[in-house]
């Protein structure tokens, strides 16, 4: 056999290679160090114990004894910095807070990969860091996520049901959708380079897009969620959160629509009583709500139908 045929081989499975690894560096979260502390709160610098024996690094404002606590995950290539826009007003609520990185991310360990999923198992490790605090009531600890860390958040709570309620803000319905967005914004071909692009990194992380997308684990949610969503978002669309909205379990599950782009925290200033109002009922003591779904054990949030804020709000 001629050598060129014998190589031949060899040379598919070295570009094969070479195109994981640019793909793995394509979609490589960049990471960004804080700059900034918490501004005139009682914050203190935490490790965390994460999964794999990797440490997240986080601020931790205790808000007194036995207080509920929150924990806030921001998204793909941010950090804790990113979310403090929300500290003051959640816990001048009289919630305590726990504002961290996820691997790969801030001042948080490195690890071979960022994943929803991965962000979700930081969130995890995050609210059990929570439940063995002496100031915190480790029965009303809730969370929230900004976009990839919105969708770790939905993901998380469907596989523990002792998050008491969910903060959603930004989420993508579907992590394939949101791919197929990114690779139309870089010019990749969807077939058949996109195709196995969204094969590789499914395999990845190994979990199926499917079994990850917000738009399915908000059905497998038993507490309360309020999705929060800018209606001129030009990343992940409105339409997104209207989606996950309609594929909710119960009532419990609210939207929150209101002006503003993917990353306007700025905005969130007319929906931070809403918000508040949000957690205060969902991370209530129990004994506040007689009825109380057994199975659960988290209070029946009142309903309340989606609606838009106007300008006039914000």
């Amino acid at each position: 056999m001629p050598l060129p045929l014998i190589l031949l081989p060899a040379l598919a499975v070295l570009a094969l290679l070479g195109l994981n690894l640019l793909i793995r560096k394509g979609l490589a979260a960049p990471r960004v160090m804080e700059t900034v502390e918490p501004d005139r709160l009682p914050w203190e610098a935490v490790a965390i114990p994460g999964t794999g024996g990797k440490s997240l690094f986080g601020w931790f404002i205790p808000a007194g004894p036995r207080a509920p606590a929150v924990a806030v995950l921001h998204g793909w290539g941010g950090n804790a910095q990113m979310m403090l826009p929300l500290a003051r007003p959640l816990h001048e609520a009289g919630f305590a807070l726990l504002l961290f990185d996820a691997r790969c991310h801030g001042r948080s360990d490195g690890d071979s990969f960022a994943s929803l999923p991965r962000f979700a198992e930081d969130l995890a490790s995050a609210v059990g860091w929570l439940q063995g605090r002496p100031e915190v009531d480790a029965h009303r600890i809730g969370v929230i996520g900004h976009s990839v860390g919105a969708g770790a958040a939905l993901l998380m709570a469907s596989l523990n049901p002792s998050v008491a309620g969910v903060v959603s803000l930004a989420a993508f319905a579907h992590p394939a959708t949101m791919m197929r967005r990114w690779l139309r914004s870089m010019h990749i071909p969807r077939f058949p380079l996109g195709a196995y692009i969204l094969w590789y990194v499914q395999r990845t992380i190994g979990r199926r897009f499917d079994d990850i997308a917000p738009g399915h684990t908000i059905g497998l949610i038993h507490c309360p969620v309020l999705l929060v969503h800018g209606t001129d978002d030009q990343v992940v669309p409105a339409d997104d959160a209207r989606a996950i909205h309609a594929h909710r379990r119960d009532d419990r599950t609210r939207l929150l629509l209101l002006p503003g782009g993917h990353d306007d925290s700025g905005e969130l200033d007319g929906a931070m009583g809403e918000i508040v109002d949000f957690l205060n009922q969902a991370l209530a003591p129990v004994s506040l709500y007689p009825d109380v779904v057994p199975a659960t054990g988290h209070p029946d949030v009142p309903a309340l139908p989606e609606r838009e804020l106007t300008p006039n709000e914000k």
